[in-house]
């Protein structure tokens, strides 16, 4: 049986409350932040369901050019996800039609006009819309759920309302503690009303999660992890950690 009370990486006691049942599918696993050529052999070994180029400021942002050649070297099993801020949509289409990408991440502005504009942009060539996964927030001062962008509030909604929705044509949300910080927020807000009004889509939880706090995050029963810097050692993707990581989701979900 696992331990429900677990030390965060901020070093403060988080608890599990009421996690309820597992989702029925199996939890899925998305290593971001790919950069080297290397970093594809390790996920291609260890067959993630999702991995993620960013193209946004970071410094683990990677070139067009660069991302197509990382893209024809990845598994065709393993979808490739693009990571932006704020960029045009005409960018993020034009990685989609290139087959580049098969999800756009947001962590801007983005609200549900621009995702619309996205969806046909990435449309006109005939395929069918890009999916979208828009990063929120939850604030835990406010209680909000948040979008991010660098840090910096973007646009805020507490209880999703007729007058402050929730970005609805996204397809999934990702819930984080901001814009690539690498570090885990308070997870018992998971368990607030506001979360739950986040949950009711596909959601993936991002954030500092590693090798020391996986199973607890599991425990929650996100729809995905996102592990970024988790899965590296000295600023660079960690073989083994990618390995261990899979592992742990694929073992969790047979358990």
């Amino acid at each position: 049986m696992k331990d429900n009370n677990a030390i965060n990486t901020t070093g403060l006691v988080t608890k599990t409350l009421n996690p309820g049942p597992r989702t029925p599918d199996p939890i899925k696993i998305k290593i971001c932040g790919l950069f080297r050529e290397e970093d594809i052999d390790y996920v291609n070994e260890a067959r993630p369901d999702y991995i993620g180029f960013v193209f946004a400021e970071s410094k683990r942002r990677i070139p067009h050019a660069f991302a197509l050649g990382l893209r024809r070297r990845l598994l065709d099993a393993i979808i490739p996800v693009g990571v932006f801020v704020n960029a045009p949509v005409e960018d993020i289409a034009a990685l989609y039609n290139e087959n580049v990408i098969s999800i756009a991440q947001l962590h801007g502005e983005e609200n549900d006009e621009y995702i619309i504009r996205l969806k046909e942009a990435s449309a006109a060539g005939g395929k069918k819309p890009l999916e979208v996964i828009k990063a929120m927030q939850i604030n835990e001062e406010s209680g909000a759920a948040t979008a991010r962008s660098n840090g910096n509030q973007a646009s805020s909604s507490p209880l999703p309302t007729p007058h402050s929705p929730l970005p609805s044509s996204a397809d999934y949300y990702l819930i984080d503690s901001g814009a690539g910080s690498g570090k885990t927020f308070n997870w018992e807000l998971l368990n607030s009303p506001v979360a739950e009004a986040v949950k009711a889509k596909p959601w993936f939880l991002a954030g500092g999660v590693g090798l020391d706090n996986i199973e607890q995050a599991l425990g929650f029963n996100p729809y995905a992890l996102d592990v970024s810097s988790g899965a590296e050692t000295d600023g660079v993707k960690d073989r083994e950690k990618i390995v261990q990581l899979v592992s742990t989701v694929r073992g969790y979900a047979k358990e």
